[in-house]
């Protein structure tokens, strides 16, 4: 383990803790306590700045933006539904809905109950969020056809009145002031836009729609003179950039509104231009169309919202650059001496802490390639019977003095430990699993021995008693054979049976139905050609026994287990069967349990004696490729789906049958 140089002799982990701390500590406490005092109010300043800039100013411009484009679709929307106007008030009331969310911390609180705001703008605030809040219920009503548009322009812009005030209400200085004067212009604007949006889309102008257009119209002329007078550096460029021709031509078609009225926006649509409705009682032949006040307005409005923008953008530069700004004015001088301290205090800390981040970061990484990669790797190979060099695998740590170095020698210790521990366990598994396939293949032997001769015994004996007790002591053991070869099975072997031609797929699934206790409550039908390949014959018939045998086990004794097979035409599996009983079932906890335990046959849990089958069936789908899966039976139960690979399934003609035990007559 290398040892720090900053030091003549090792240190201790909390010796290096201790003075990584310390010492840049004792620097910044120099600085603030010698610049606390001037920069804690400029701290603070610049933080309700910042807080007011990015949790009311732009989110209300949001929201602005949003709800003026929301009423100029309810304007349309209320004057003309359809599903075009429905659509358009939908997108635009969900975009209303998303500005006024960024109103919200992230706790679901406002900028509002923080305290970071003055009083009037705190109150306003809170009434904006009401307002809001109230508006959904305008927006339930709209959708349902019920109020008229006028209620619905009170509604609309008694919500942005209150949140342009709410934005008049903080002090950011002359600039934003004077971009609040604009955003109120282009609010004025917005209101004309509207109105009009309605009476083209209704055919009618309203006088009371045209006075609140002409009162729109003058208090935002007026509101554009006074604030362009005042404007300087790029937002007087953004206006000028303008001309005097965009607002002359704007006012204009305003004259012209006034005179002769909006062109219904129906008729228009429909192509019968000259025969347009006079709106408002009016009968001048220079109404306005859409189009007309669109191409005059469009100019004006981008012209006051770049003013605005540039308003904003210039208030920002000129003001705090942030809490950092606290470092600056009366504590530039203690802000240098604190420098000072802060570079020498991060000199000593780095050298002292990268030497100490080093070690605990190779400690880190040696512990996790231990549990992630080497241990679970190593123990993989164990458990499938290969031999592991503990040396090699785990080499031993040189001494450390320093308590990392010691950790790393321990965890290094562990390690090997672990891996003794683990060959041992492996070796004693496997010596085990050969004692238990040695035995289970005598008693194999022996169950077959025993077999040959019953069958012996059938074919010379003619009394019937006698013969019905052969065939009950032929079923018996054939079940005693399936329960030996299931240990071969755990243990990792073969069974050792095998058939040189394929067999029917029916005389399959009978073999398996002759391996279970319960064999007459399993109905099995004449399955659709198709047969099973020779060297597959015994492990299938073994695993739908077991399946057979959960089926008839768990299910009630009146009840019927059903078999059902059939071609799939798939080219990856040939042949599906399926197992299904009439049982109480099982939950999806206890399906996905019992499923995984398929799936993963090696890991092999022998405390679950209950449930051993499905490892032999794991193991045995696992050898041959067919894929096994319960599921939720159609009228309760369980429903066992066997898919057999399609190398396994063979044309029916080349099939022979399989010998399995003598099912007893009922």
């Amino acid at each position: 383990m290398k040892v720090s140089s900053l030091w003549p002799r090792p240190l201790t982990v909390r010796l290096r803790i201790t003075g990584l701390v310390l010492v840049p500590l004792a620097g910044l406490l120099a600085l603030w306590a010698y610049a606390a005092l001037g920069a804690a109010e400029q701290f603070g300043d610049a933080r309700r700045e910042q807080t007011a800039e990015a949790g009311v100013r732009v989110p209300v411009t949001a929201v602005v933006d949003a709800l003026q484009a929301e009423r100029r679709a309810v304007a349309a929307y209320l004057a003309e539904p359809g599903e075009r106007h429905s659509r358009a008030f939908g997108e635009a009331a969900a975009a209303s809905r998303a500005a006024a969310g960024r109103l919200l911390r992230p706790d679901g609180r406002t900028v509002a109950d923080t305290g970071d705001l003055p009083g009037p703008a705190v109150s306003r605030m809170q009434g904006l969020t009401a307002a809001l809040d109230n508006l959904a219920v305008l927006r339930d009503r709209i959708a349902g056809g019920d109020p008229s548009w006028p209620a619905a322009y009170r509604g609309y812009t008694s919500v942005i009145e209150t949140a342009l005030r709410t934005e008049s209400a903080l002090d950011g200085g002359p600039r934003l002031r004077l971009a609040v004067e604009v955003a109120w212009a282009a609010e004025f604007l917005a209101r004309q836009d509207a109105l009009l949006t309605a009476a083209a889309a209704a055919g009618e102008f309203a006088p009371q729609q045209q006075d609140q257009f002409a009162a729109a119209a003058a208090a935002r002329q007026g509101l554009q003179l006074t604030a362009t007078a005042d404007l300087t550096g790029a937002s007087r460029t953004a206006w000028r950039e303008l001309g005097d021709g965009a607002p002359a031509a704007l006012a204009g078609v305003e004259r012209r509104v006034a005179e002769s009225g909006v062109a219904d926006a129906r008729t228009a649509a429909a192509g019968t231009a000259g025969n347009n409705a006079r709106i408002g009682h009016r009968a001048a032949s220079g109404e306005v169309t859409q189009e007309e006040w669109e191409a005059a307005a469009a100019p004006v409005r981008q012209g006051l919202a770049e003013v605005e923008q540039a308003l904003r953008d210039s208030a920002r530069a000129a003001g705090p650059a942030g809490p950092l700004a606290a470092l600056t004015g009366p504590a530039g001088a203690a802000a240098v001496l604190g420098l000072v301290l802060v570079v020498v205090s991060l000199v000593l800390t780095v050298r002292a802490g990268r030497s100490l981040v080093r070690d605990l970061a190779g400690l880190r990484a040696a512990a996790l390639d231990i549990a992630r990669r080497k241990l679970p790797g190593a123990m993989r190979a164990l458990r499938s019977g290969r031999a592991v060099d503990v040396a090699s695998v785990a080499p031993r740590v040189p001494p450390s003095p320093d308590e990392i170095g010691q950790v790393h020698e321990a965890l290094a210790a562990l390690h090997r430990a672990a891996l003794r521990a683990g060959a041992e366990r492996a070796e004693l598994a496997g010596g085990i699993a050969r004692a238990y396939v040695s035995l289970a293949r005598r008693s194999q032997a022996l169950v077959n021995r025993q077999l040959a001769l019953i069958d012996e015994m059938e074919r010379h004996t003619e009394d019937p008693a006698a013969l019905e007790e052969l065939f009950r002591l032929d079923h018996l053991t054939t079940r005693m054979r399936r329960q030996a070869e299931s240990l071969i099975v755990l243990s990792g072997a073969a069974s050792g049976r095998s058939w040189r031609r394929p067999v029917a797929m029916t005389s399959v699934v009978q073999a398996a139905v002759g391996e279970i206790e319960d064999y007459r409550r399993v109905a099995v039908p004449v399955l659709p050609g198709a047969a099973l390949a020779g060297h597959a014959v015994a492990d299938l018939t073994h695993l739908l026994a077991e399946l057979l045998e959960n089926a008839t086990r768990f299910s009630p004794p009146h009840t019927w287990v059903r078999v059902s097979g059939e071609r799939t035409g798939s080219d990856a599996f040939g042949y599906l069967l399926r197992i299904e009983d009439c049982g109480l079932g099982l939950s999806l906890e206890e399906l996905a349990s019992a499923n995984r335990r398929i799936r993963r046959p090696d890991c092999l849990d022998l405390l679950e004696t209950d449930r051993l089958g499905l490892f032999v069936v794991g193991r045995l789908a696992a050898r041959h490729g067919v894929r096994v899966e319960l599921r939720p039976a159609a009228g309760g139960g369980v429903a066992a789906v066997v898919l057999l690979p399609a190398g396994l399934v063979a044309a029916p003609a080349e099939s022979g049958r399989v010998r399995s035990g003598t099912v007893p007559s009922a």
